[in-house]
């Protein structure tokens, strides 16, 4: 390790916490980071430690282990209700902060969170890595090159699959609130947040004031508190609609896509490949494939060589409007049983023709009541709220 390389503390090395596990490794062996400490409830054994990473120090007490570690950056990985107050322990330590999406589960936590690590001065990156990819900043050249004409709209599409084990994976999975603190892990929050972030990034509505109205509808096929199949539509203080359908509950399940809509053409954007298609009038389709930058690299590269932050806590401000408006809107709906069935060799349930629902949703920016889905109009959505 050179004298640049950063040390860094993990919180939350299990779950979705060993995908940071392996990158904090592959930033190790550039030399550019150190994992100095792990916090977890339970230390981690050997065996769950990737090879090459060393022995870390660990603890159950986050403060103290950025104490005796010294560490400059700390990774939260933890459940959503704890992200502002381990968040702000960082900030008031002088520790910069990549914080996992959602970044919280209201927007009071969320602002709470984002000023205290403002008046803190320090850096706070938040983790929706679609926005480090090369694609977002190509379709926004494209955009403003007039390459499809005059934007009409946004939409999101995120047709996935999740057993009914994946929620049972931790206490607060699948809940709106739990022992009276707010969660809200729901398809459109967690999951498939980056679909709803990335959209509302492409219609250039990152920040809070750029929401002017929220309509959501929420429903669930698995006995959950949260929904699992829901859509939303954001109107932009542009005027633009950014419509996003999500399900988990998909027959064929398939990588989600943002599609932005044009007078003249449409880009469609698979966030989790970095693969973007340009389908204009008087052309033939072109496909490009992009580069990403990793979020934990950039925030090193923010400190050590000034490099701008590319996911700021301001924002992501948009997207946490979409949250507070799911999370004031009604509890989700239970999908009537005939609406739903359970494929028992994969032990989770599907709703017939959500597929194909998602992507009209996406394709012409409509609510799925508005499509005729009659379970969606069953349960007498909440119209829009505005913000």
């Amino acid at each position: 390790m050179s004298s640049t390389t950063i040390d860094i503390v993990l919180a939350g090395a299990r779950g979705h916490g060993r995908w940071h596990l392996d990158n904090i490794r592959r930033l190790q062996d550039k030399g550019i980071v150190r994992l100095a400490g792990i916090c977890e409830l339970t230390p981690l054994t050997g065996d769950e430690l990737p090879e090459g990473l060393g022995t870390p120090e660990q603890s159950a007490d986050f403060g103290a282990l950025l104490d005796s570690t010294g560490a400059r950056i700390a990774v939260i990985c933890t459940p959503i209700p704890t992200h502002t107050d381990l968040a702000l322990t960082a900030a008031a330590k002088g520790v910069h902060v990549l914080l996992e999406k959602p970044p919280a589960p209201s927007y009071a936590e969320y602002r709470r969170m984002a000023d205290g690590v403002a008046a803190a001065g320090v850096a706070c990156q938040i983790g929706f890595q679609s926005l480090g990819s090369h694609a977002v900043p190509a379709i926004r050249e494209m955009i403003a090159e007039g390459a499809i004409g005059e934007i009409a709209g946004v939409g999101g599409a995120g047709a996935w699959a999740r057993a009914e084990d994946y929620y049972r994976r931790a206490p607060w999975a699948g809940r709106r609130r739990m022992n009276g603190v707010d969660v809200i892990d729901g398809a459109l929050t967690n999951p498939l947040a980056h679909a709803v972030a990335t959209g509302l990034a492409l219609a250039g509505a990152a920040r809070a004031e750029d929401v002017t109205g929220i309509e959501t509808e929420l429903l669930r096929a698995n006995d959950i508190e949260s929904d699992d199949t829901s859509c939303v539509r954001v109107t932009t203080a542009g005027g633009l609609p950014v419509t996003v359908a999500a399900t988990l509950c998909a027959e064929h399940p398939d990588d989600p896509y943002v599609l932005v809509h044009g007078s003249r053409g449409r880009i469609t954007f698979w966030y989790k490949q970095d693969r973007v298609l340009l389908q204009r009038a008087d052309h033939g389709p072109e496909e490009y494939e992009f580069g990403r930058t990793d979020l934990l690299e950039n925030l090193v590269d923010h400190l050590t060589d000034g490099a701008d932050l590319l996911v700021t806590p301001d924002g992501t401000g948009a997207f946490m409007k979409v949250v507070e408006a799911i999370r004031l809107a009604p509890d989700p709906a239970a999908l009537p049983e005939q609406a739903w069935h359970l494929l028992p060799e994969e032990n989770r349930r599907v709703v017939p023709g959500i597929d194909g629902l998602v992507a009209a949703a996406a394709d012409t920016l409509s609510l799925y009541s508005e499509l005729g889905a009659p379970w969606a109009l069953a349960a007498a959505p909440p119209k829009e709220v505005s913000t």
